[in-house]
């Protein structure tokens, strides 16, 4: 298969890092559907569709199991033909932008982000298993973060949380899903450029920066070309590993 017969979906593919995963993809020649609960995913797709690639759009809550459910048949024959599946959508609440302690989180906005940053995750994973198994081939990417490895100053516990259970999510599903040529990797990005990032309360993200060796936050486009790589037949022997994209801020 060449990668026109790929079909790569991203979630929270509207902007940041998402944006970022779907342009490299459809550069290297994968139909991308770009998935996003925002208005400007439609935007993003059309940027990409600009520059003479194939990309369209579609409105989704990853956590909305009917939605999830609903997508063969919302994409048609670009379902069937599916062969990358970037689990990017993720949510990470502040207040005045900085994150709050656990004490002060309520039950529903820890129920939330659970829902969207891992059970997503799981619901479409789950969904597209069959077509990756009827193909004989598949990747399946995580985007997890270093906050799974460490406890973060900048990002609650809820999310760290999920994203350490992201992060155990795909070792099991690589482990099963080998024997089937599917192959499933988690990134790890540090502090990249970002609305995420961006949002953060003044003098956070200067705080961080002592932390990097490299001395600078990372760009989006540089987290993509990790993504392209496991999504490509060069990483076909990577399965059930986290790569960490962070300039050196986390070295275990």
């Amino acid at each position: 298969m060449s990668n026109a017969d790929r079909v790569a979906i991203v979630t929270g593919a509207a902007r940041g890092l998402g944006a970022a995963i779907a342009k490299r993809l459809a550069a290297a020649g994968h139909p991308v559907v770009l998935a996003d609960v925002l208005d400007r995913v439609e935007e993003t797709a059309a940027a990409i569709v600009a520059q003479g690639h194939a990309a369209r759009a579609i409105r989704l809550d990853v956590a909305d199991e009917a939605a999830i459910a609903a997508l063969p048949q919302v994409l048609g024959d670009w379902w069937d033909r599916l062969g990358v599946v970037v689990n990017n959508a993720g949510i990470s609440p502040k207040v005045d932008g900085r994150k709050r302690m656990v004490e002060e989180i309520p039950l529903e906005e820890w129920q939330r982000v659970l829902a969207v940053n891992l059970t997503g995750p799981f619901l479409l994973s789950r969904q597209a298993i069959p077509v990756l198994k009827a193909r004989g081939w598949g990747r399946i990417v995580m985007m997890t973060s270093q906050a799974a490895h460490v406890p973060s100053t900048i990002t609650g516990a809820y999310y760290g949380t999920s994203k350490a259970g992201l992060m155990g999510f795909a070792r099991n599903l690589a482990a099963e899903l080998g024997p089937f040529g599917i192959t499933v990797n988690s990134v790890a990005p540090g502090r990249i450029m970002s609305d995420m990032v961006a949002g953060a309360a003044p003098g956070m993200n200067e705080a961080f920066l002592q932390r990097i060796p490299l001395g600078r936050l990372g760009e989006p486009e540089e987290v993509a070309e990790v993504v392209h790589f496991l999504a490509s037949d060069a990483a076909a022997y990577l399965t059930g590993t986290t790569i960490d994209v962070g300039g050196g801020s986390y070295m275990p």
